[in-house]
């Protein structure tokens, strides 16, 4: 598509947790040490490598910091606004994480949030695999073509574009460290929001 032309408006927004709609909170290197995980090795693949009984105490340690952080969570300038005008619009919209479900349900209650699908690492493969961004335009009743991947990190970008999303990578203002490629990029909601405003709900006619 050229830059000329007018964006579509999506049919579903499907949104990352941690860094997008909340600030970051995890220390993923306090995570793995506590764990006793290997700095820079994935924390969920390492602990599913594990076995019993390491693996359940492991999982232990990571929810307690992530119920830790989903307690004192706070909101990414733009979030309420940007799920208000979702709604507003008949638009669709997803958590997509891999933190666990007393987490998301813990942030969620905290900052009095809806979204029409929440799926959780316990919901089956978690990003990067696609099938969690597949299963949620399933249950929204939209195209894949239809939906906009909303993250901030490499498993957001990977799992989008495996599963032939369009993403919207949120930087912060930060260089962009991997190799998947976003299909946009935004500094934040806020200049999501701009994004999403400029785009039109159906083709224009000529």
């Amino acid at each position: 598509m050229n830059e000329s032309e007018q964006l579509i408006r999506p049919r579903a927004l499907l949104f990352d947790m941690d860094g997008t709609l909340t600030r970051p909170l995890l220390d993923f290197a306090r995570i793995r040490a506590d764990i006793g995980i290997a700095p820079g090795r994935p924390i969920l693949e390492s602990i599913a490598e594990m076995n019993e009984p390491r693996r359940s105490q492991a999982t232990a340690i990571l929810e307690q910091h992530e119920e830790t952080a989903a307690r004192q969570s706070t909101l990414n300038d733009g979030a309420i606004e940007i799920l208000d005008w979702a709604r507003e619009q008949h638009i669709g919209t997803a958590l997509i994480t891999r933190n666990s479900r007393q987490s998301v349900a813990t942030v969620l209650t905290r900052h009095g949030l809806r979204l029409d699908c929440v799926i959780a690492r316990e919901d089956g493969p978690i990003k990067p695999d696609p099938r969690p961004l597949l299963i949620a335009c399933d249950r929204l009743g939209v195209d894949r073509q239809a939906a906009w991947m909303i993250g901030d990190g490499l498993h957001d970008i990977a799992a989008a574009n495996a599963a032939q999303i369009r993403s919207v990578w949120i930087s912060h203002r930060a260089e962009r460290l991997f190799a998947a490629v976003p299909w946009k990029s935004t500094s934040d909601l806020i200049e999501l929001m701009v994004l999403l405003d400029s785009t039109v709900s159906s083709p224009p006619q000529g």
